[in-house]
């Protein structure tokens, strides 16, 4: 495989894709971006023109989104995926895709707790919705493991939504959901997960409470 940058801003999706780099075994460079209007350069958006990380150069050319990433990345390499054909291809697309669900609602909480500086811009009430859809997926999770994993091996669907879900945990606690959390002490124990487990980024706390209304 040619030579591969991986463009990351900590505490992001973009931990997704170091993660699985970082499982397949693949040589590497990481550049890291700030999470400011960096992003908005002319020089980043010649990789990912929606200012956003993460961002993969392979094949002299770069490549985005991490779903799309994920696919790219387990074709070439044989390795954390489900081809076409096997019984459990469209579960693994399921899943691999449903990180970007659990994310998106990740994302507000994160603009509504970190991103409105002032008390006046932030809604109360948005935040206390995500949250509560942030625990639907949660529940959706619990529901799905009967096993180790999400499918009947660890692969890059257990890579997808478990970044998602740990960055999701920070404002919906995993609570009550036995099997979530020890799907969630399997992946802390993984030596991919430990050699991707970055700074927190712009996060200054583990756990964001909503505030009262």
């Amino acid at each position: 495989m040619s030579e591969i940058i991986l463009h990351h801003v900590p505490g992001s999706r973009s931990q997704r894709v170091l993660w699985l780099l970082h499982e397949l075994e693949l040589d590497f460079d990481v550049r890291v971006w700030p999470f400011d209007k960096t992003l908005r350069s002319a020089e980043f958006l010649a990789l990912n023109p929606a200012g956003r990380v993460p961002a993969l150069e392979l094949d002299g050319r770069s490549i985005w989104e991490t779903g799309a990433l994920i696919e790219i990345l387990c074709e070439r390499t044989g390795r954390l995926g489900r081809p076409p054909g096997d019984a459990e291809r469209v579960d693994w697309l399921i899943w691999v895709h449903f990180a970007e669900t659990i994310s998106q609602h990740a994302a507000t909480c994160t603009q509504q707790h970190l991103m409105l500086r002032e008390a006046s811009m932030r809604s109360p009430v948005v935040m206390k919705l995500e949250s509560a859809r942030i625990g639907k997926c949660f529940d959706a999770i619990e529901a799905r493991l009967a096993g180790d994993w999400l499918l009947s091996s660890f692969s890059a669907a257990d890579v997808a939504v478990g970044q998602a879900a740990m960055m999701a945990r920070r404002f919906h606690r995993v609570g009550d959901r036995p099997r979530m959390a020890g799907w969630i002490d399997r992946i802390e124990a993984r030596d991919g997960w430990r050699r991707a487990s970055d700074a927190k980024g712009f996060y200054d706390r583990d756990f964001y409470e909503v505030p009262d209304v």
